[in-house]
C-alpha cells in the first residue's frame, strides 16, 4: 500500500498507545482521534485532531454517535485505484484514512462484574469500533486496521524502515485478525444476551447455559505433539491474560501438551487453599500435597509424601516462590513449577536448571468445563462448590476430634482433585497415600494404603462419592485411619456406618459428591 498519511485512533485499551501514536506523528502522519483516546495523546504532548474536526459535526448522544459518518466511512472505504471512487470523495471533500487503530469496549469484563446492571451491560455494546474494523478490514489493501497493542512494534518498526508503508502481507494479516475480532465480539454479546432477562433496566440476570454456544480463542502457540508423538497439538487463548493458558514462561523449554494438562490440574489444586500450599502432580494426580507456614515447609511436607512419584512432577503453589522454597524444590528433577510469582532469589537459584519450566499464572476461576464427545461438546459448571459447617454431618457414635476434623476438611479438599474412583489417606495439611481412578472403590482403599510412605496409623480417609459396600470402610480401617469423610447417599449407608462404629472410627457427611472423571 501507499504511505500512510492519516490514521484514526480510538481505543479502550490504551497500553502502549502514546509510544505508538509518537512514532506514527514522528513518520508524518496525521493523528485524530475520539474522546479519552485524544485526551491521552493531547496529555502525552502528541499532536492530534479531534474527530469532530474531520466529520464537522460533534460528538453527540453521550458518545454513541462520533465515527458514524460518511467523512469517516468513506475515508476508509474508498478504493484507491477506483477513479469513480476517488472522484466520489474529493466531490464531498473526504480526505483518505489509511491506518485505523481500533480496540473495542470491554463488553466480557462488564458483563463478568458481580452485579452489573442491564442498562450498564447494553451501554458496552461498541458500534463505531466494530464498523471502523469492519470498513478497514474490507478495504485491506489501502488500509492498515490495528485491533492489538500486541502488534505497535511490529508496524512502527516496519514503517520507518520503508518509509511509512505497511507490505500487503502485512495489512491482510491484520484484516485477517480484525474479522476475527469482531467475530469473536459480536460472540461474545449474543451468547451473553441470550442469558440475561431484560426487565427494566434490573440487575443482569444469568438463565444459565446458552441455547447457542459460541466460542473463540486465538491460537498461541503449536505444541512440539500432543499427548503422544503422533498426535498434533496447539495451545489457543481466551484473549483474558489470565489463567494457564495464559501463563507467563521465565525459564525452560517448551512447554508439552502434557505438562500443560498437568499445570492445571496443579494450579487447580493450590488454588483450593488460603494457606501457604504446594501441590506436586503426575499424570493430573497429587503425588503429594500439603500446606505450611511457608512454602518450604509445605514442600518439603508434599514431597514426604510420595518422594518416587515426585520425580519428574509438576507442581503448583499459591504463594510467589522465594529463594528458600525454591533451594529446596531445586534438589529434583521437576518437570514443570507454576506460581503466581518467583522473586528474584527464587529465578537465581533455578537459573542452574536451564530445562526447569518456570510459570507465573494471574488466578482465572473457571465456569465451565468442556468435554468433546463426538459430535458435539459437554458442558457442565465447573467443581468449585465449597463445604460448609452446614454441610457437615456426624453419622457415628464418635465424632471427629478436632485434630481429625482439620485433617480431614484437609483431605476433603485434595481428594476432590483425585481421579475418581478417589480415597486419599492424609493428617492435618499433608496427604499420606492416594489412591486414584480405580475401577471400584475398594481397591482405591487399598492402593491409597499401599502407595503410602509415612505411617498410615492415625490419619484419616477421604472419598470423592459414597461407599456402595461396607467393604472400603473395613480396609480403611486396616491401613489404621481414625475417621472418614464422604458423601454418604448410597443405599447401603446404616451398613457402612454400623462398620465404622464396629472400628471405634468417626465418620462424617458432607453430602456433596467429587466426581472426577
Amino acid at each position: 500500500m501507499s504511505r500512510i498519511q492519516r490514521a484514526i485512533l480510538s481505543v479502550t485499551d490504551k497500553t502502549g498507545l502514546a509510544d505508538f501514536a509518537r512514532k506514527l506523528s514522528g513518520l508524518g502522519v496525521e493523528l485524530i482521534s475520539t474522546g479519552g483516546t485524544a485526551k491521552l495523546l493531547r496529555e502525552s504532548n502528541i499532536p492530534v485532531k479531534d474527530i469532530s474536526e474531520l466529520t464537522g459535526f460533534p460528538e453527540m448522544l453521550d458518545g454513541r454517535v462520533k465515527t458514524l459518518h460518511p467523512k469517516v466511512h468513506g475515508g476508509i472505504l474508498h478504493r484507491r485505484d477506483d477513479p469513480a471512487h476517488r472522484t466520489a470523495v474529493a466531490e464531498h471533500g473526504i480526505k483518505p484514512i489509511d491506518m485505523v487503530v481500533v480496540n473495542l469496549y470491554a463488553f466480557e469484563k462488564t458483563a463478568a462484574k458481580p452485579g452489573v446492571s442491564f442498562d450498564e451491560l447494553i451501554e458496552n455494546i461498541d458500534i463505531g469500533g466494530p464498523s471502523m474494523i469492519r470498513s478497514a478490514a474490507k478495504n485491506f489493501q489501502d488500509v492498515a486496521v490495528v485491533t492489538s497493542p500486541a502488534d505497535y512494534p511490529a508496524i512502527a518498526e516496519e514503517m520507518a524502515k520503508s518509509g511509512g508503508e505497511l507490505s500487503s502481507a502485512t495489512t491482510w494479516r491484520l484484516a485477517q485478525r480484525a474479522f476475527a475480532t469482531t467475530a469473536a465480539y459480536d460472540s461474545a454479546i449474543a451468547s451473553t444476551l441470550e442469558r440475561v432477562s431484560a426487565n427494566g433496566g434490573s440487575t443482569f440476570q444469568d438463565k444459565g447455559f446458552p441455547q447457542n454456544l459460541r466460542l473463540s480463542f486465538s491460537k498461541i502457540m503449536d505444541l512440539r505433539y500432543g499427548e503422544n508423538p503422533h498426535q498434533k497439538a496447539a495451545m489457543y487463548s481466551d484473549g483474558s491474560g489470565q489463567g494457564v493458558a495464559n501463563g507467563h514462561q521465565i525459564q525452560g523449554k517448551e512447554l508439552s501438551y502434557n505438562n500443560i494438562v498437568d499445570l492445571q490440574a496443579a494450579w487447580d489444586l493450590a488454588q483450593e487453599f488460603d494457606e501457604p500450599v504446594c501441590a506436586i502432580i503426575k499424570h493430573t494426580n497429587p503425588a503429594g500435597a500439603a500446606t505450611g507456614k511457608t512454602l518450604a515447609e509445605a514442600y518439603r511436607k508434599a514431597l514426604e509424601s510420595d518422594p518416587v512419584s515426585a520425580f519428574g512432577g509438576v507442581i503448583g503453589v499459591n504463594r510467589p516462590i522465594d529463594g528458600t522454597a525454591a533451594e529446596e524444590m531445586a534438589k529434583l528433577f521437576l518437570e514443570v513449577i507454576a506460581a503466581p510469582k518467583f522473586d528474584e532469589a527464587a529465578k537465581a537459584v533455578f537459573s542452574a536448571k536451564k530445562n526447569l519450566r518456570l510459570v507465573e499464572i494471574t488466578n482465572a476461576p473457571q465456569k465451565w468445563v468442556l468435554k468433546d464427545v463426538s459430535g458435539g461438546i459437554l458442558l457442565q459448571d465447573a467443581d468449585v462448590r465449597p463445604l460448609h459447617d452446614s454441610d457437615l454431618k456426624v453419622v457415628t457414635k464418635r465424632p471427629p476430634t478436632a485434630e481429625e476434623k482439620r485433617a480431614l476438611l484437609f483431605a476433603w479438599k485434595v481428594c476432590k482433585h483425585v481421579k475418581s474412583n478417589a480415597i486419599l489417606y492424609a493428617r492435618e495439611g499433608q496427604t499420606v497415600g492416594v489412591g486414584a481412578g480405580q475401577m471400584s472403590r475398594v481397591d482405591s482403599c487399598k492402593m491409597g494404603a499401599m502407595k503410602a510412605v509415612l505411617p498410615l496409623q492415625g490419619t484419616v480417609a477421604a472419598s470423592d462419592a459414597f461407599f456402595p459396600f461396607p467393604d472400603g470402610v473395613e480396609e480403611i480401617a486396616k491401613a489404621g485411619a481414625t475417621a472418614i469423610i464422604q458423601p454418604g447417599g448410597s443405599v447401603r449407608d446404616q451398613e457402612v456406618i454400623d462398620a465404622t462404629d464396629r472400628h471405634g472410627m468417626a465418620m462424617v457427611f458432607t453430602g456433596v459428591r467429587h466426581f472426577r472423571h
